[in-house]
């Protein structure tokens, strides 16, 4: 729902977020907050025409945030190596999404209703320049923060079994009547399986088909991997 957000409830968001682990406590990322509703309608075009970007009256964006950390070395005469390996770009990922989680859960704790917005990543040079981002900067995951609609219920949607996910002292090879069976549930859930392309492991497979293009669209916003 689009109506405001008690002021407090974006520092509690950000305190939530900031106290999920950091690597040697370097703390590797920055959120970006967006109330502007042109900017998030701009934003909604960039991620697929999301509409929960535009209608929820707050939009967090967390960024990998190595501009922060090359000035900090700079500040101290020291060459941040790290920033330009694969480790360091890893970590920061990892790190955004971590206070992204506790973000969420934060909200949610106070009664608030979230929604993850992966599509930032269609076009990551364009969302750059919408929220004049420098270089060495990169909007990871959004998430979309507001006040569940009453009329609108929400399910949980099952995950995949234990069985699947679960592996004891060494990795099993995957067991695909378990997927099935899964496959079978989630269609029950949606309504009817339909046809052999509307599965969660068929869908699935088709999107780990497609081409990304992630790794170039971070060298054009200015990082460096060796």
């Amino acid at each position: 729902m689009p109506d405001p957000l008690a002021p407090e409830v974006l520092p509690t968001l950000v305190a939530a977020a900031q106290s999920a682990a950091s690597f040697a406590n370097i703390q590797w990322w920055s959120i970006l907050a967006v109330e502007d509703r042109e900017r998030k309608r701009r934003l909604a075009e960039l991620s697929g025409n999301q509409v929960h970007i535009q209608v929820a009256p707050l939009f967090l964006v967390f960024l990998v945030d190595h501009a922060r950390l090359r000035a900090l070395a700079a500040r101290h005469g020291a060459d941040p190596a790290f920033l330009s390996g694969f480790d360091g770009w890893t970590t920061a990922v990892t790190e955004a999404y971590l206070g992204a989680q506790n973000a969420v859960l934060a909200a949610e704790s106070v009664g608030l209703g979230t929604v993850y917005i992966g599509t930032l990543r269609r076009d990551p040079v364009a969302v750059a320049e919408v929220l004049g981002l420098p270089p060495e900067v990169f909007a990871v995951i959004g998430i979309s923060v507001g006040k569940p609609d009453p009329s609108r219920p929400t399910r949980i949607k099952p995950r995949l079994p234990q069985s699947v996910v679960l592996h004891r002292e060494t990795y099993h090879a995957t067991d695909f009547s378990e997927i099935d069976r899964y496959d079978q549930r989630l269609g029950e859930i949606d309504g009817g399986q339909g046809s052999s392309e509307s599965l969660w492991s068929r869908r699935t497979a088709n999107r780990l088909a497609r081409g990304g293009s992630l790794a170039e669209a971070a060298r054009r916003l200015g990082f460096k991997f060796e």
